[in-house]
């Protein structure tokens, strides 16, 4: 199976950053980050060196199982050249396992691209600016072909530490709502997870990386722009990921547009916005998000990835005034089901979350055009006097008593990255709302 040619070709640096983090994850056995450097200009010592030449074609396109095999066998004779230790300690059951902090890429003698490798973002750049490449160490318990992805035995106390030290990635939702884009990002980075905020309006997402690196005191989430409906602001968006950290362990897909208009009225302007935004905006993540997950799989057959869409409880039931919303987003469950089957093979699971009722969104609860205001002077209730009453009289009527939150959210995610023996499922978080779906 070859690249996508549409969005990698003749990109080298960019397609092969995955299949280098996957190398480095089944050698040291950590989601560490792999960043490109574009001014190395002579390969350093100790670099674990791969010359690409003889998987290239006159078209300039890489398979990708030829290239995971020259990067294992060119780790196994840099195993035995700079680290011979490693042979004898093959059969130990308690060793120190080592890797390369540096990767040079040639085409014959010509230097490619060079990648540094450390635990996260800021000790991979000052060890990118040290032009460092002293060897990776990691003391291990087990060969990880021995275990499943890595997987530690977690109680549900401990399900935070699923994310610690991983890479996401969350798009959408973060600068029109407050509320779940958010709070993943926050949780994530809190959880000790490096978290890409993924936008189109950039400034939001400046302010809200900045104030968790702030309170994290570390480099714990980064800003990128993204217009989801554009396939090529969706390449560039993985691109930059590649080339910033090598890849990605969690792809959270949080768009989601609405328009609450009769189907009798809607304009097929508005009907395709939304679409656009909720279902082809979802399909380009889940391909572009699904490459790079396969890539890393190349060279990390036992680690487990993460594809999750937050849905809506519209992809379960009918809506009687969101009826694109609605449709986009059982047409998104049909996807997930789809992918789910296809990509396993991969190490790839496919979720998604659907929340129930969501009253702190904007669209809702906005003091001058909410849905809460609007209604309660167009539609009065008899014995309700403000549009506060209204909304409590709205979650009275919610098994649960009350609207769904970020939180709810974030405790369904952690549960689907924990249970490794879950794919194509679309899990309720509605307090009743939808059941036995």
């Amino acid at each position: 199976m070859e690249w996508d040619k549409s969005s990698d070709k003749m990109d080298i640096p960019t397609a092969i950053a995955p299949i280098i983090r996957g190398l480095c994850i089944n050698t040291l056995g950590y989601p560490g980050v792999v960043m490109y450097d574009p001014d190395t200009e002579e390969i350093p010592p100790e670099a674990l060196i791969v010359d690409i030449e003889p998987v290239l074609t006159e078209m300039d396109t890489l398979h990708e199982e030829s290239v995971a095999k020259v990067f294992r066998e060119a780790y196994t004779a840099w195993e035995f050249d700079i680290a011979p230790a490693g042979v004898d300690a093959a059969i130990q059951i308690n060793r120190i396992k080592q890797g390369p902090s540096c990767v040079a890429v040639k085409r014959k003698d010509t230097l490619e691209a060079c990648y540094w490798i450390d635990r996260n973002l800021d000790t991979v750049k000052q060890r990118m600016a040290d032009k460092n490449a002293s060897i990776l160490k990691e003391k291990v318990h087990k060969d990880l072909s021995e275990t499943s992805s890595l997987r530690q035995e977690f109680s549900a106390a401990q399900r935070v530490d699923v994310v610690k030290n991983k890479v996401a990635l969350v798009s959408g939702g973060i600068s029109r709502n407050r509320g779940i884009g958010e709070a993943l990002v926050r949780s994530l980075a809190r959880s000790g997870a490096l978290v890409f905020l993924a936008d189109f309006d950039r400034t939001e997402t400046q302010r809200l990386a900045e104030a968790i690196n702030e309170r994290e005191k570390r480099t714990a989430a980064v800003p990128l722009q993204v217009q989801v409906a554009d396939e090529e602001s969706v390449q560039r968006l993985f691109q930059t990921i590649a080339k910033t950290t090598g890849g990605l362990d969690i792809c959270i897909s949080n768009e989601d547009l609405l328009r609450a208009e009769s189907v009798l009225e809607q304009s097929l302007e508005d009907f395709q916005t939304v679409t656009d935004v909720n279902y082809t905006g979802f399909f380009l993540m889940l391909k572009y998000g699904g490459l790079m997950f396969r890539r890393q799989y190349r060279t990390a057959p036992h680690w487990k990835t993460d594809f999750i869409q937050i849905n809506s409880k519209f992809g379960l039931v009918g809506s009687q005034r969101y009826s694109a919303n609605a449709g986009s987003k059982f047409g998104a469950l049909g996807l997930i089901s789809s992918a789910a089957l296809e990509l396993v093979a991969y190490n790839i699971k496919v979720n998604a979350i659907c929340p129930g009722s969501f009253f702190d969104h904007p669209l809702w609860s906005d003091p001058e055009q909410g849905f809460f205001v609007q209604y309660f002077k167009s539609a009065p209730i008899p014995g309700i006097k403000s549009p506060a009453e209204l909304r409590a009289h709205y979650e009275a009527a919610i098994p649960m008593k009350r609207a769904c939150t970020g939180d709810d959210v974030v405790r369904a995610l952690y549960y689907l990255i924990e249970q490794e023996y879950e794919t194509g499922q679309a899990i309720p978080v509605t307090g009743g709302e939808v059941m036995l779906h």
